[in-house]
C-alpha cells in the first residue's frame, strides 16, 4: 500500500506522482498532488457553471428541486469518492473526472443530444463525452499560454468513457507522445484496453446515482407512483426493508420519508455490492499496478445478481419515465429548439454571440458546423430556448 500526500493507495491505485502528465508541461503545485489541482481547475471552470442550468430529466423551469446536470455531478462524486476509500483507489482523480463527465452535456439532456447528433451527422456527429473532452482540451478559455484547461492524461481518460475507433484514431494523431509510450487517451478504444479503476468506478457511480435521483425526482415529478416503482423487485426489497425497520412509515405524511429511505437503503447496498464484487474481480486477477489494470477485463463491477435487478429497474424507468408522454412531448420541442439553433447559426454565423463566431477566418470554412455544435453544446436550457425564440420569433419552450 502507497502513502502518498496522506494517502493509502492499492499499488494498482493511480499515484498522482506518477501521473503520465499534461498536455503542457508545467511545475508542480506546492500544496495539491496533481488530480487535487485537476478538480480544482474543473471546478472554476465556465462549462462546470453551466451545469446548474442543464436538464437532468426534467427541464429546469419544470421545478426548482428536480436535478440538473451539476447536482448529479455532484452525487457522483459523493458516491465515487465513499467508494475509492474502500478500494483504496484515488479519491481525488474519481472526484475530478465525476466532476468533469458531464460538460460536455447538451441543454436539454439526451434529446438535445440526440438533435444535435442528427444534425451533425454529416459532419463527424455528435457525442457528449467526447465533447466533455473538447471541453477540457480546447474550448475553455482561461490561460494565457494554452487552450482548455490542461488536465493531466488520467483525469481525461476518465471523462472520455466512450469513443468511438474513428474518433479515438483522430484523438490519437493529436495526443501527445507520452514517456512511457502507451499512447494517448484514444488508445484504449483502439487495442481494446480498460482504462483505469478510478475510471471505471466513475462510469458506475454514474449508473448508481441516476437510477437512484430519477426515482425521486420522478416520484416527486407525478409522472410515476411509489406504488409503480415498489413494482421493480430491487426497489420493493427496500421499500419493504424500510417500513419493516420504521412502520410509522406507513402513515400517509411519512409517504416522502418511506420513499427517501427506500432510496437510500439502495444506494448503500449497491455501493457495498460494487465494493465487495471488485475486492473478488482484483483478488482473482492480481493487478500489480495500473498498467496491469489496463489489461485486464473490467474490474469495477456489479455482482452478477445486482447487475440483473439493476438492468430491470433501468428497464422500468426507460418506460416508465424517460418515455412518459409528458417527458416525450417536451423533450420532442426541445429537439426543435436545437435543429432551429443549428439551422439559424450556420445560415448566419453572426448570430452566434462571443468569440465562436470568429473563431476561424471565414464563416464558409468546413468546420463552422462544428464551431456551431460547440456553441449550442455550451448552451444552459433557458439560454438556447431564449436564443431560439430571439432567432425564429418562435415560443416552443417556457
Amino acid at each position: 500500500m502507497l502513502q502518498r500526500a496522506g494517502l493509502m493507495l492499492a499499488p494498482y491505485a493511480s499515484d498522482p506522482a506518477r501521473s503520465r502528465g499534461r498536455r503542457f508541461a508545467q511545475r508542480p503545485a506546492p500544496t495539491r498532488t496533481e488530480f487535487q489541482r485537476d478538480r480544482d481547475r474543473i471546478v472554476h471552470c465556465t462549462a462546470f457553471r453551466r451545469l446548474v442550468y442543464k436538464t437532468q430529466v426534467f427541464l429546469n423551469h419544470e421545478g426548482d428541486l428536480f436535478r440538473t446536470r451539476l447536482t448529479h455531478s455532484l452525487e457522483v462524486a459523493q458516491l465515487g469518492r465513499s467508494m475509492a476509500r474502500s478500494l483504496h483507489l484515488n479519491e481525488d482523480l474519481v472526484e475530478a473526472i465525476a466532476l468533469a463527465h458531464d460538460l460536455g452535456h447538451t441543454p436539454f439532456g439526451h434529446a438535445g443530444q440526440d438533435a444535435l447528433h442528427a444534425c451533425m451527422a454529416e459532419f463527424g456527429g455528435f457525442e457528449h463525452n467526447l465533447q466533455s473532452l473538447r471541453v477540457v482540451d480546447h474550448l475553455e478559455e482561461r490561460y494565457p499560454d494554452y487552450d482548455g484547461l490542461n488536465l493531466c492524461f488520467e483525469t481525461r481518460e476518465g471523462i472520455l468513457k466512450h469513443c468511438s475507433r474513428r474518433n479515438a484514431e483522430a484523438l490519437e494523431r493529436a495526443e501527445p507522445v507520452y514517456a512511457d509510450g502507451h499512447g494517448g487517451v484514444g488508445a484504449r478504444f483502439v487495442l481494446r484496453h480498460q482504462p483505469s479503476l478510478e475510471a471505471q468506478l466513475c462510469n458506475l457511480a454514474d449508473e448508481i446515482a441516476y437510477n437512484a435521483h430519477d426515482i425521486d425526482d420522478g416520484v416527486r415529478s407525478g409522472l410515476i407512483t411509489f406504488e409503480q416503482v415498489r413494482e421493480v423487485p430491487l426497489f420493493d426489497r427496500y421499500a419493504s426493508q424500510a417500513l419493516a425497520d420504521h412502520p410509522q412509515l406507513a402513515e400517509p405524511p411519512n409517504a416522502r420519508r418511506w420513499l427517501y429511505e427506500s432510496i437510500r437503503l439502495m444506494l448503500s447496498d449497491q455501493v457495498y455490492d460494487v465494493i465487495g464484487a471488485t475486492q473478488k474481480a482484483i483478488e482473482q486477477r492480481q493487478p500489480s499496478d495500473v498498467h496491469a489494470v489496463r489489461q485486464c477485463p473490467e474490474l469495477l463491477q456489479f455482482s452478477t445478481e445486482m447487475r440483473s435487478a439493476t438492468q430491470t429497474l433501468k428497464s422500468f424507468l426507460f418506460n416508465a419515465l424517460y418515455r412518459h408522454p409528458q417527458v416525450v412531448d417536451t423533450m420532442d420541442r426541445a429537439k426543435l429548439v436545437v435543429q432551429g439553433l443549428f439551422e439559424a447559426y450556420t445560415q448566419d454565423p453572426q448570430a452566434m454571440q462571443g468569440g465562436l463566431s470568429q473563431r476561424r477566418s471565414a464563416p464558409s470554412e468546413p468546420d463552422l458546423p462544428r464551431r456551431v455544435a460547440d456553441y449550442i453544446a455550451g448552451m444552459t436550457d433557458r439560454f438556447a430556448a431564449r436564443e431560439h425564440e430571439r432567432l425564429t420569433g418562435l415560443r416552443l419552450l417556457p
